[in-house]
């Protein structure tokens, strides 16, 4: 349900914003891409929160009450034609079209950022709060975690399906004033569904905040680097740490608490650089860190390269909500005597994966248990890896269909035209069906992966790194768009992306150089993938 009203606009904002707040093409790209960036960057901040202070629980009814707030304003605005910009036509030179600006722009962002805020609180708490929901002490448990999170990448798409479909439809014919009433009325009926479980609800306790012990382990490597050694420090300090890291569920339940104790009581050889903070006198007492502690911190640099790697793919994916959409509106978007909305062509990935992830689930990770004599079957890894090929297959999908578009507008003599081209809006759902097996691939991947590779009492935080991706992701698919028009745009030329019509754009270079990028950033994942090393959180891993 919440899925389905943030993607409700997401998927269309580009063609909102450029529309009927007069944002140009690249501008509403960039527009949208910061917006959602932003909200997945936010994720961060919603899993700190539910590991430093809060329950994830109590972080998920806050956050659907701010999106529901942001929703509200959206939908005033859209409803009042005076909070808008006044009404044109694009290609009119008697009344230029006025960008939307001062209050106006104030109440839009406004709205936006607050969904932004939600909806990051929301995507830091909600797969933590299910995954924590299993015992994770038995292979039963462990396998039925691992199916919870394929099943929350499919509700997640089942919202999806919903949103492209009947709201971008609502919006298209009915006007915007009803698809974020609709959007509105999801998140606030979302928040009494969630509201039924509480009384089966398993809550983790927060364990204070993770920041601090990243933080206070890397200040004590680096100040005790010149202080002499003491052979006692690490043991004792077990007991003097002011806030020691309990046992998890797991280690209880299957007991592997002394194993743990004693592993820590010495520190591991990896990343040594920080043994410092244990193995020599704390520069003062502030800095004292047990060993397990500096175990914890260990843990999440090493899990970081892989969260970095995952990067360019979002970019890619960020395509599909920008010049995708605007690709298939020059296009003929009729399918018999029915005219599908632009922003509807989501529903190809989102369909495919509504498939794949049960057959995945119950057909293929069953048959890789069998092959491979393991647990997880296809490792979390493998199951990335997987992710990021298939986004590089995508862009140059991408770039072949582009370069089909940009000859039949030639071939017509609409290449000066904001007339639709008659080639069929289906060519540019081959590039969806890649990068959406991509997301489901990666994303449910990285979720599992960070939330069983990380330690106990920064679970969320960690699992947030998935969505923080995305939001990175996003980002940086801005900064390429206006690194590549400051490149390519001199007196002589114009840049590669930049104007009002679309048909002018180089989009098929853009999407090479994104595909030769996303393959170098394959073999950067590949050399951190074959040096990474599991926890033994569970058989077999």
């Amino acid at each position: 349900m919440e899925n389905l009203a943030y993607l409700a606009n997401a998927s269309n904002l580009v063609l909102y914003l450029s529309e009927y707040m007069h944002f140009s093409p690249s501008e509403s790209a960039n527009s949208v891409t910061n917006f959602m960036g932003t909200a997945f960057l936010l994720a961060l901040l919603g899993g700190f929160l539910s590991d430093a202070f809060f329950t994830s629980y109590q972080i998920y009814l806050i956050s659907a009450l701010i999106e529901f707030l942001g929703l509200v304003i959206l939908t005033i605005q859209a409803r009042s034609g005076s909070l808008k910009p006044p009404v044109c036509e694009p290609g009119s030179h008697d009344i230029p079209c006025q960008q939307v600006h001062g209050g106006k722009a104030a109440m839009l962002f406004l709205g936006l950022y607050l969904v932004a805020l939600g909806v990051g609180g929301i995507k830091g708490s909600l797969p933590t709060h299910g995954a924590e929901q299993f015992d994770e002490g038995t292979p039963q448990g462990r396998k039925q975690r691992s199916t919870f999170f394929n099943y929350f990448v499919f509700s997640l798409s089942a919202g999806a399906l919903i949103a492209v479909t009947l709201v971008v439809w609502i919006e298209d014919n009915k006007g915007w004033e009803w698809g974020f009433g609709v959007s509105t009325l999801t998140i606030f009926l979302s928040i009494p569904v969630f509201l039924a479980g509480s009384t089966f609800y398993r809550n983790k306790i927060p364990l204070g905040s993770p920041l601090t012990t990243i933080c206070k382990v890397l200040i004590a490597s680096l100040l005790n680097t010149c202080m002499p050694r003491s052979s006692s420090n690490a043991i004792a300090s077990m007991s003097t740490s002011p806030s020691p890291t309990p046992l998890s569920e797991e280690e209880i339940a299957t007991g592997n608490g002394k194993d743990t104790k004693s592993s820590h009581e010495s520190p591991s050889e990896s990343l040594k650089f920080l043994n410092r903070a244990v193995v020599n006198k704390p520069a003062c007492n502030m800095l004292k860190c047990s060993v397990q502690q500096l175990e914890e911190v260990k843990i999440v640099i090493k899990i970081l390269p892989v969260f970095g790697c995952t990067i360019m793919l979002n970019c890619c994916l960020a395509q599909l909500s920008t010049f995708s959409v605007q690709q298939a509106a020059t296009m003929n978007t009729k399918l018999g005597s029915l005219k599908v909305p632009p922003a509807s062509l989501p529903i190809f990935p989102v369909v495919f994966i509504m498939i794949l992830a049960p057959l995945y689930d119950h057909v293929i990770i069953p048959f890789a248990r069998r092959v491979t004599k393991s647990e997880t079957g296809i490792t979390h890894l493998q199951r990335i890896g997987v992710g990021l090929v298939l986004s590089i297959v995508a862009m140059a999908v991408a770039a072949l269909v582009e370069i089909k578009r940009k000859r039949v507008a030639t071939e017509s003599g609409l290449l000066d035209s904001t007339k639709p081209l008659p080639i069929t809006f289906f060519w540019i759902a081959l590039q969806y069906l890649f990068l959406g097996s991509a997301d489901l691939f990666t994303l449910a991947g990285l979720l599992e992966f960070f939330f069983t590779e990380a330690p106990f009492s920064m679970r969320s935080l960690a699992t947030a790194l998935s969505w923080a991706s995305l939001a990175m992701g996003y980002y940086l698919s801005t900064v390429i768009v206006s690194v590549v028009n400051s490149i390519t745009g001199d007196s002589k030329h114009k840049p590669w992306l930049s104007g009002r019509n679309l048909n002018q754009y180089h989009l098929e270079r853009f999407y090479w150089l994104m595909c030769v990028l996303s393959g170098l950033n394959f073999l950067h994942y590949l050399f951190w993938a074959t040096k990474y090393k599991y926890r033994s959180r569970g058989p077999d891993k």
